[in-house]
């Protein structure tokens, strides 16, 4: 029998938990697909699965071999997606996540020219901001703002994401601005409910960088209605100048603290291997470090 085929058998027994399920996906009979896995443990002298009338389970053996069977398999897949793709163009479904307030005010705009440059590809764009998982929840490749991207992951910095503590003016004529950093905590604030951070802003001083607590009022989940929030004057709030940017210019919005800048974050594509990069991965994410740059046009004109 063909070995090859066997492991793809053993894997999908596994995967589905019965040789029945198995076999339909595969398009075999069940008792074909108990021989390829038969045939496996003949070649390899080892039991690989405990079998009753209702119940599969790996042995001991079994659990070692399944890991390196998929890791192999997923490896080849790869190899031959990739030979494949080469010197054509990208096509396919592209599943990408990203926060919603970045992703309705820059990547929407943006995603009309790569699609005009790359036709064949349909992107799937879901926005969330919340970090998902993209092993698990399907994603090719997921947009992030931060500072510490997850090691797990392959990360491609694309520009820095700059933050201004931010308010209205009439919550300034009302309860003033705070001098120091200090005086945030008798300040009126609104908080980001995924904030790594917690209920702390980092700022720069001549000392340096150091967390200073706040005690919002308000605590959001998403930039866009903060900072709506901060422009009826609800209170004091840290936003990425990507969104808040167009309010500083008008005068929506002024800054807090600006002789206290806060940490720098960077803007990431992240996405789960290096190795065999498909063409529809690989070419959104130079469209995407060519449209945002180390100096982004949202920057443009701001002194934070």
């Amino acid at each position: 029998m063909d070995t090859l085929l066997s492991m793809r058998v053993f894997r999908r027994v596994v995967e589905a938990g019965s040789f029945v399920a198995a076999a339909e996906q595969l398009g075999l009979s069940a008792a074909m697909a108990s021989r390829h896995v038969a045939h496996l443990e003949r070649h390899l002298g080892a039991r690989l699965l405990n079998r009753s009338t209702r119940h599969l389970s790996l042995t001991e053996s079994g659990t070692s071999y399944f890991e390196s069977c998929r890791s192999m398999l997923d490896d080849l897949g790869e190899a031959e997606a990739a030979v494949s793709q080469a010197g054509s163009a990208p096509r396919g479904q592209l599943r990408i996540s990203a926060p919603v307030s970045f992703g309705v005010r820059h990547l929407g705009p943006a995603i009309g020219d790569y699609i005009a440059r790359y036709p064949d590809v349909m992107l799937d764009l879901n926005l969330n901001d919340r970090a998902v998982e993209l092993a698990e929840e399907g994603y090719d490749l997921a947009i992030r703002v931060g500072q510490n991207p997850n090691p797990a992951l392959i990360a491609r910095r694309l520009c820095t994401v700059k933050l201004a503590l931010v308010c209205s003016p009439d919550y300034a004529k009302r309860y003033g601005l705070p001098a120091t950093p200090e005086a945030l905590l008798q300040h009126r604030t609104i908080g980001y409910a995924y904030s790594v951070e917690g209920e702390h802003w980092n700022l720069i001083g001549p000392d340096g960088p150091r967390s200073y607590p706040i005690r919002p009022i308000l605590r959001v989940n998403n930039g866009d209605l903060a900072s709506a929030a901060a422009m009826a004057g609800v209170g004091i709030t840290s936003e990425p100048t990507f969104l808040v940017g167009d309010d500083l210019r008008a005068g929506r919005l002024i800054e807090v603290l600006p002789d206290y800048p806060q940490t720098q974050l960077s803007l990431y594509a992240v996405y789960l291997s290096r190795r065999f990069l498909s063409a529809k991965v690989r070419t959104f994410i130079d469209f995407l470090a060519e449209r945002f740059s180390d100096e982004p046009y949202w920057d443009a004109g701001l002194n934070t």
